[in-house]
């Protein structure tokens, strides 16, 4: 009895010390600059970035499997501090935030019928394509809202709207959204053509007040800051500068260019 209990004590003293030296020589060093990355990150592990969280983008970004423009959730100086710690050129692409491209409120845009189902975006559209009375508008039953890591996302007149001064930018509302209405843009204020369908003006006119007619009007007003993005919806092209955002919102007659 006692020989079995001196043998394994043995063996495993002479395992842990095997263990032991293993770790002292054959351990390989942390970079550095991960310490430095991990505390530049925003800490959110909201998995924007396509990395568990923060720590392993942190990781990754110091074994070159990721590029410093990989979290969409940094301000610029973080974005320049983590080129400079990686000593590459910074990307001066600015901060982006979500956005909503519908303006149809429940005062705008009415219902086609009573709804009773589950409280669920693609649920809803999956009874007779929506209730809402524009079959490309926002169905407000919050999906995009309960996808956002930070609860920056309410819904307002059955409408979803972004507090886009407090978004990550992560990108899972855009995701959760069953008519992709939902978009990134530029944080800064701008101004911005809320409306997503395609539809020609009298048709638009029909399901909702707020709507694009594809007049034309804004991209006469303001061209090159206002596009065609089809033959009947306007968009803004945000590389472009406005500069008399003001006309562009005053004449348009369906009152779906909002600054944000």
């Amino acid at each position: 009895m006692m020989a079995a209990v001196i043998v394994v004590t043995g063996t495993a003293l002479a395992c842990g010390a095997l263990l032991a030296l293993a770790a002292r020589h054959l351990h390989a060093p942390e970079d550095p600059r991960v310490a430095r990355l991990a505390g530049l990150m925003p800490g959110a592990n909201c998995g924007a970035c396509g990395f568990a969280g923060c720590a392993e983008l942190a990781r990754a970004l110091a074994e070159g499997r990721a590029e410093p423009t990989a979290c969409p959730v940094l301000d610029e100086a973080r974005r320049a501090a983590v080129a400079e710690c990686l000593g590459v050129a910074a990307d001066a692409g600015g901060r982006k935030a979500a956005l909503v491209a519908c303006g149809g409120s429940s005062k705008a845009a009415g219902r086609r019928f009573a709804y009773n189902g589950i409280a669920d975006c693609a649920a809803a559209a999956a009874v007779r394509g929506g209730d809402k009375r524009c079959a490309f508008g926002c169905l407000g039953y919050g999906t995009c809202a309960r996808a956002c890591p930070v609860n920056v996302i309410g819904i307002s007149d059955g409408l979803a709207r972004v507090d886009r001064a407090r978004c990550i930018g992560c990108g899972k509302c855009v995701a959760a959204c069953p008519r992709k209405l939902i978009r990134m843009a530029p944080a800064g204020r701008d101004a911005h053509v809320l409306c997503a369908s395609p539809e020609k003006g009298a048709a638009v006119r029909k399901a909702c007040a707020n709507g694009c007619l594809g007049c034309r009007l804004c991209v006469k007003t303001a061209p090159g800051a206002f596009v065609m993005a089809s033959q009947f919806l306007a968009s803004r092209d945000t590389a472009r500068p406005l500069d008399n955002a003001d006309a562009a919102i005053a004449k348009c007659p369906g009152h779906c260019i909002h600054c944000l």
